[in-house]
């Protein structure tokens, strides 16, 4: 076999490689051997035969994956992580929702106190108008210690 052609074969066994331990499996494969030399399009017998070496480096990692993460295929310890990260965002959400529902409740609040107090600035303004039993009182002269 032509060297070039065996260097292209290993380059696309190692590429297969890490798109497998990535977790980036295509439909209908599995973090496997047999799941490897599909993807690489390199025959099984020519993996076992010809690059022994990358199949050891690729059980090898696999083994590393399963120790640190006790699953044996990349896909199912991927789905571990996005449920444990989907339920830590729906309770992100459910704080969030509780947090925008009480800023609601203090806004409702606000403004019911405003109205009240332009009310009561209304009413005020309308009785010094009417010059009803509001006196001015005269200005104070400012002392020293005022100032």
């Amino acid at each position: 076999m032509p060297n070039y052609l065996h260097s292209d074969a290993e380059s696309r066994l190692k590429a297969a490689m890490n798109q497998l331990m990535a977790g980036d499996i295509p439909e209908g494969l599995r973090c496997d051997v047999k799941s490897l030399s599909i993807l690489a399009a390199v025959p099984r017998a020519t993996l076992y035969r010809t690059y022994p070496h990358v199949k050891e480096e690729f059980e090898r990692r696999l083994g590393r994956a399963r120790e640190a993460t006790g699953e044996p295929d990349p896909r199912l310890a991927q789905i571990e992580r996005l449920k444990a990260e989907v339920s830590s965002l729906k309770g992100r959400l459910s704080r969030m929702k509780e947090e925008a529902s009480e800023a609601s409740a203090f806004r409702t609040l606000a403004l019911s106190r405003l109205a009240e107090q332009h009310d009561e600035i209304q009413r005020l303004r309308a009785a010094l108008q009417d010059g009803g039993n509001v006196r001015t009182l005269p200005m104070r002269a400012p002392t020293t210690t005022d100032q």
